[in-house]
C-alpha cells in the first residue's frame, strides 16, 4: 500500500507556447519559493494541451519552453521532479477510472468548460469536457496534500476533493488524500502593456503588449520603456482603501498606470503602499527607468538562461525531463496498484 506523503505539492503549466511575464508571477515563480518547504512535483500537462488541436512540432518546442522556464526561474530538479505529463501512463490510466467516478452533474457545473467552450460546446471535444477529471488524475497520482491554486482553478480542485472522497467511499478504503488548497497570497493581475484593461496575453497581435519570459534584456527594457502610461503624475497610497484595493476610480481612469505600478511591486516584492508612497507626486519618467531597470536584472537573466538550455543544452533539458518521468512513475505505480486492487483490476 503506498503512502500519503505530507507536504507534497503537485503543479503543472499548459505548453501552449509564448510564457509571458503574468505565467512567471502568477506561478512558475510561486513554485521555486515552494520548493524549501515542500517535495514538489512540477509537470508540463501537454496531455492537457491537446484538448485543442496543437501541432505537435510546436508541442515539443513549447514543452522545452516551460520545463526551462521552470529551471532557469530556480527550480532545482535534482531536488524536486520536473516531467511531462504524457511520460507517465498513470495520469491516463488513472484519468479514466476518474471517468467512471466523477458524475455528469459535476461537470456540467465547471465554469471554465462553458467559458472555453462558448457557443461551440457541440463542437469541442470529448477531451476539453472530462479535463478536470484528468486533473484530479494528475494530483491523485501522486497523493499529492497540497496544491497551489488561483481563482480559476479553485472549483478544478473541488472536483478533486469530491472524486477522492466518491473513491474512498464507494471503494470503502482510504485511498487518496483530501487535498489541499495552498493559497499563495493575492495574485498579481498582469495586464497588456499597450491596453491596461484587458490581460496580458500571448494572442494579442502586438509583440509590445506582453514581456516573454523568453525576451533577452534589450527586449525587456524596450518593451517597458515603450509600454503606455499616461501625463499625471503618480498618486500616493492615499488611493488604498482601508483594505488595501485600489480605489476603483482610479482603476477605471488610469489602467495602464496601475498596471505598471503591479508590476514594479510584483517583481520587486513590495505591497502596492509602499511603492505609491515613494513614487507619490513623481512623473513616469523616473518611473518607468527604475522599472526597466528592476525588470531588466529580474526577467534578462530568465530568458538568457531559457535560451541557452533549449537551444545550447537541449539534451540536459531532455534529459531532466527523462529523469523526471522515471521519477515520476515510480511515485505513481504503487498508487495506481493500489487504485487497481481497490477497483477489482485483475493482474
Amino acid at each position: 500500500m503506498s503512502e500519503t506523503v505530507q507536504n507534497r505539492i503537485f503543479s503543472g503549466v499548459q505548453p501552449t507556447g509564448n510564457l509571458h511575464l503574468g505565467n512567471y508571477l502568477g506561478a512558475i515563480r510561486n513554485f521555486v519559493r515552494l520548493q524549501d518547504d515542500y517535495e514538489c512535483i512540477f509537470c508540463v500537462v501537454d496531455m492537457h494541451a491537446i484538448t485543442v488541436w496543437q501541432d505537435p512540432k510546436e508541442l515539443i518546442h513549447n514543452t522545452r519552453e516551460v520545463a526551462a522556464s521552470y529551471i532557469a526561474a530556480g527550480v532545482d530538479p535534482k531536488k524536486h521532479i520536473i516531467f511531462n505529463q504524457s511520460r507517465v501512463s498513470a495520469h491516463a490510466e488513472l484519468g479514466w477510472i476518474f471517468n467512471c467516478v466523477a458524475r455528469i452533474g459535476w461537470l456540467n457545473r465547471m465554469t471554465q468548460f462553458k467559458d472555453k467552450a462558448g457557443k461551440n460546446r457541440e463542437k469541442v471535444s470529448t477531451g476539453l469536457y472530462v479535463y478536470p477529471n484528468l486533473m484530479a488524475a494528475d494530483i491523485l497520482a501522486y497523493k499529492a496534500t497540497h496544491v497551489p491554486v488561483g481563482e480559476d482553478q479553485k472549483q478544478h480542485l473541488e472536483l478533486t476533493r469530491d472524486i477522492a472522497m466518491k473513491f474512498n467511499t464507494d471503494f470503502g478504503r482510504e485511498v487518496f488524500p483530501i487535498t489541499e488548497p495552498l493559497i499563495m497570497g493575492a495574485a498579481t493581475r498582469v495586464m497588456s502593456l499597450r491596453d491596461g484593461s484587458k490581460k496580458m496575453s500571448k494572442s494579442d497581435p502586438s509583440d509590445l503588449s506582453r514581456i516573454t519570459m523568453l525576451d533577452d534584456a534589450d527586449t525587456v527594457a524596450k518593451k517597458i520603456r515603450k509600454a503606455v502610461s499616461d501625463p499625471n503624475p503618480l498618486p500616493g497610497a492615499g488611493i488604498l482603501g482601508d483594505n488595501g484595493e485600489i480605489d476603483s476610480e482610479f482603476r477605471q481612469e488610469r489602467p495602464e498606470a496601475l498596471n505598471l505600478l503591479n508590476i514594479y511591486a510584483a517583481l520587486n516584492d513590495e505591497t502596492l503602499g509602499d511603492v505609491l508612497g515613494r513614487y507619490e507626486g513623481k512623473g513616469f519618467a523616473d518611473f518607468k527607468k527604475d522599472l526597466t531597470d528592476l525588470a531588466v536584472e529580474k526577467l534578462g537573466p530568465i530568458g538568457a538562461e531559457m535560451k541557452r538550455l533549449m537551444v545550447d543544452d537541449r539534451s540536459y533539458l531532455d534529459g531532466i525531463l527523462k529523469d523526471g518521468g522515471e521519477r515520476a512513475a515510480a511515485l505513481a505505480k504503487p498508487v495506481l496498484d493500489e487504485v487497481y486492487d481497490a477497483v477489482g483490476f485483475l493482474r
